[in-house]
């Protein structure tokens, strides 16, 4: 049977504002994220769903509670071969204390296998795939293929005694073989994504290749404009590599609901598949399945499924020097910027809305020695405290434009089609009296953050800059002017004073409020 590429991929990213009607609290865990996946299939038509122990605890029963649960729908529909389950591992190299959540996962498979051969009554295999993140290393996805192979699959030859092996006495290891998809995700690997993945092709020969670029980490330690060149970058060579090898690749991108995390949303939709095209999967996270109306997602959902296609990835001739040059000038001011701001940053985090329950996670974000390292949240809260203050972080470090030549500006052009498009739509989050009274406050603002005076001056005063720049330079308009955005800065605003009060019960409900009211917490 041939394989069918799912277009749609729920993941579980916490970036939903409201909690869904069927979950028993605030935060999606346990047997409601098993009712998620069966939801995700059945309501909302997503043909993938990721199954995620990558930072958080994951029930590996879940084949089994899936199919003994909804059986009418996994009748109909072959988990497998209609719909699809795809484990996220932990990446071993930098999850140190949760890397043998590997092997646990990894063992989940042919048991998964057995139940469902039973449900069915023939072979099925109901999970074959592994995401594995942060793969840096040409070597890593190979080892996981041998790592299922030798520590799963192989272990049924094992001898046990009294000429006994395992296989035996304990039944046959299927699938033989997994399938690995590496998750590309910082700077250097996305621009030798190729050369990640060529290793494997030539190792495992596969029949074809899925390889996801991330798309919201990289905005957040480079900046968005760095972020979409590099995944474009990436396509592109990965589109290369599939003609040199002859084998099929179909590449997934992660995205979100707000531009500065990928820009999938309903009134975007259209520019999104053209932003986007050559992409053969795009993630559905938990904001588009809860913050819309169920038919409005469910609309959204189903265009993609009908109309999504890997054709199109455009061919770039750029080469890697002039992608560097271009990447290092705009990732030094958007890196400076978020240094001096990510003692605020932190300290606003705690009020994030919660919608998952998630380990503590350190992020990619990183710099040189010369400057230091801070340590900032995952993605999501990142935005949600930037979006709830007004400053949206898709205008951070945005005054490096200035210093790009007709070379820098020709990758641009060819690398971010709705470049401005997307800053008008952040354009409208920001509010000027929010920073007009941050800049007034600056001192209260920088003890309660516990940081430096100067910094936060010097943060509030280049982000200034970065609008001048959006406003004077680009012709975006900045501000709210429908009475829905001006509305949406009234909550902002109320955020920032509760904050400036300490009021921690009122300036949770204002993070909240405002999450709602732009439909996505970051």
């Amino acid at each position: 049977m041939e394989r069918r590429i799912p277009h749609t991929m729920s993941t579980q990213h916490p970036d939903n504002a409201r909690p869904p009607s069927w979950c028993r609290g605030e935060v999606i865990q346990g047997e409601d994220e098993v009712y998620e996946a069966y939801f995700s299939y059945k309501q909302l038509g997503c043909e993938e769903v990721m199954w995620d122990s990558e930072g958080k605890d994951v029930d590996t029963r879940v084949v089994r509670k899936l199919l003994a649960g909804y059986e009418d729908y996994f009748r109909e529909c072959v988990l497998g071969e209609d719909v699809f389950l795809t484990y996220r591992i932990p990446n071993p190299r930098i999850e140190g204390v949760e890397r043998k959540i590997v092997i646990e996962t990894l063992e989940s498979i042919p048991i998964s296998y057995d139940i469902a051969t039973s449900f069915y009554g023939r072979s099925v295999k109901p999970v074959f795939e592994v995401i594995l993140p942060f793969t840096t290393d040409e070597r890593e996805p190979i080892w996981l293929y041998n790592c299922y192979r030798a520590a799963t699959a192989e272990v049924e030859k094992v001898e046990i005694g009294f000429s006994e092996t395992v296989g035996k006495w304990i039944g046959r290891f299927e699938p033989r073989s997994i399938e690995v998809i590496p998750l590309i995700e910082d700077m250097s690997s996305m621009l030798r994504a190729d050369k990640i993945v060529e290793p494997y092709i030539d190792e495992v020969k596969p029949d074809y290749m899925r390889v996801f670029l991330a798309r919201s980490d990289p905005a957040l330690n480079y900046g968005l404009l760095s972020a979409v060149t590099l995944s474009k970058v990436s396509l592109s060579k990965l589109k290369a590599l599939e003609e040199r090898k002859g084998i099929p690749i179909y590449p997934i991108i992660g995205v979100g609901y707000v531009p500065f995390r990928g820009h999938l949303s309903p009134e975007n939709l259209d520019r999104f598949m053209e932003e986007y095209r050559g992409f053969s999967t795009v993630t559905i996270q938990s904001s588009l399945k809860y913050d819309l109306e169920l038919e409005e997602a469910k609309r959204l959902v189903e265009r993609l499924n009908s109309s999504l296609s890997k054709r199109g990835a455009k061919p770039l001739e750029f080469e890697d020097e002039a992608i560097l040059r271009l990447v290092g000038k705009l990732k030094a001011r958007y890196q400076k910027m978020v240094e001096n701001l990510a003692p605020l940053i932190n300290s606003m985090v705690p009020y994030v809305p919660k919608r998952r329950a998630r380990k503590l996670h350190i992020g990619l974000f990183g710099y040189s020695r010369s400057v230091g390292r801070v340590s900032l949240p995952r993605a999501i809260p990142f935005t949600a405290v930037l979006y709830s203050f007004g400053m949206p972080p898709e205008f951070l470090g945005l005054k490096a434009v200035e210093e790009l030549d007709e070379e820098d500006w020709g990758i641009i052009k060819e690398c971010y089609l709705n470049f401005r498009e997307d800053l008008r739509e952040a354009g409208h989050f920001v509010s000027w009296r929010n920073l007009n009274l941050l800049m007034d406050s600056y001192r209260t603002v920088a003890k309660l953050s516990r940081m430096r005076e100067e910094a936060l001056a010097k943060a509030i005063s280049m982000y200034m800059e970065d609008l001048t720049v959006a406003r004077e330079t680009l012709g975006i308009r900045l501000g709210p002017r429908s009475l829905p955005h001006k509305r949406y800065e009234n909550v902002a605003n109320s955020v920032l004073i509760s904050y400036l009060e300490g009021d921690e019960g009122r300036l949770r409900e204002y993070f909240e409020e405002a999450a709602r009211i732009r439909r996505f917490v970051g």
